[in-house]
């Protein structure tokens, strides 16, 4: 038997990694820049976290949510207190399309509603709910396709208010940052005033921190920096460091009942213990101060490449914008300068989504790479 062929990959067989390292079967080591689409925050085979499943998996692995699992309690109170976010439930799940498609289940039972807004470019998962919601008709099922969805601008609030006017919009769904769409956000403004239309006409405001979240924008969630709070957010990759968790925060509005929402894997005892694991050294480490302190530090760097247009998002979860398809510039990075770093649906951007550990030294080793590579391809 062999794989279903959807991947086009690089042929490249990572074998160890440590950190923001990765050596292959050959024994190269490449800088890992993109954290396999944003997924290692605390840096690859993290001690503390390699730990924490070594003894987990000493124990219990696996069990049913029909027992009672204190690792959940747990991972609920650390990430209520580090997330600032203690009044609101954890519903745990394995993956950010899972996250979303729970979210968007619950925002439908909650007010008996279906359409959903979402946003150009958007990018929420492949999974039913999820990927009728997401902006790429060529991954868009017949199957999918019968959801009843409307998208939209981002930063124009007359357009969604005028769809909330109609009465059958049930959520809005937006990411704190865009990820796969190209790092576009919005703005304060529009946060704000998408915050008080959705209270006004009962709709529920979904916030799609999967990869925004988790301390890469600079705060705990992207949508904080503007100062609003959502009714459910969905999290998944950096969650568990590479370990598939994810999972929704659910503000107390929202009354749970037996068999309202379910899942077979979510929350199991090791994606818990990975979880904790991560929430441990984020805190420790002060992962997110580093996110301000490198983030400042990019800025002024990238400005010795003149090639560059502009810098879309923040914190770590950042898009290098130039004035070419950046293909054949993103292979050189890997093939000669043996650096990670991710595509987007903008084809001028390299997404540059680092574990939170990344130091000054290693950004350094970025920009010589990136200006000699925009050179050697002139």
């Amino acid at each position: 038997m062999n794989l279903f062929d959807v991947y086009p990959l690089y042929d490249i067989t990572p074998v160890k990694a440590l950190d923001c390292a990765i050596v292959d079967e050959k024994g190269i080591e490449y800088l890992d820049l993109y954290g396999g689409h944003g997924v290692i925050s605390i840096g690859h085979t993290h001690p503390h976290y390699v730990d924490k499943l070594k003894d987990q998996l000493d124990n219990i692995g696996f069990y049913s949510n029909a027992i009672q699992n204190p690792l959940q309690l747990e991972l609920a109170h650390k990430l209520g207190r580090l997330s600032g976010l203690e009044d609101y439930t954890l519903f745990l799940c394995s993956s950010g399309a899972e996250a979303n498609e729970n979210a968007l289940k619950l925002a439908s039972f909650h007010n008996n509603k279906s359409r959903v807004i979402a946003f150009d470019n958007a990018f929420h998962g492949r999974t039913s709910a999820a990927v009728a919601v997401t902006d790429n008709k060529k991954i868009v099922a017949p199957i999918n396709a019968q959801q009843v969805v409307t998208f939209l601008p981002l930063n124009n609030i007359a357009l969604v208010e005028a769809e909330l006017k109609k009465g059958d919009v049930s959520s809005v769904i937006i990411e704190g940052i865009q990820g796969v769409g190209g790092l576009d956000q919005g703005t304060t403004e529009f946060f704000q005033a998408l915050e008080k239309i959705c209270m006004a006409y009962d709709v529920v405001l979904i916030l799609d921190e999967v990869q925004s979240g988790y301390g890469r924008s600079g705060k705990f969630f992207a949508h904080q920096h503007h100062n609003i709070k959502a009714d459910i957010i969905c999290l998944a990759k950096g969650m568990g460091n590479g370990f598939p968790i994810g999972g929704i925060l659910i503000a107390p509005k929202f009354k749970a009942s037996y068999g309202l929402l379910g899942t077979t894997f979510g929350g199991n005892h090791l994606a818990c213990a990975a979880g904790i694991a991560v929430l441990d050294v984020i805190e420790s480490e002060k992962l997110m101060d580093n996110v301000n302190k490198i983030y400042a530090y990019f800025l002024e760097a990238i400005k010795q490449i003149p090639e560059v247009i502009q810098v879309k998002g923040r914190g770590l979860m950042l898009g290098v914008e130039f004035d070419f398809d950046v293909s054949a510039l993103r292979k050189k990075m890997i093939v000669d300068k043996h650096i990670f770093t991710g595509n987007a649906n903008n084809k001028n951007l390299l997404r540059i989504l680092p574990p939170l550990t990344i130091n000054k030294e290693a950004l350094d080793t970025f920009i010589k790479a990136l200006k000699e590579s925009v050179a050697e391809l002139k």
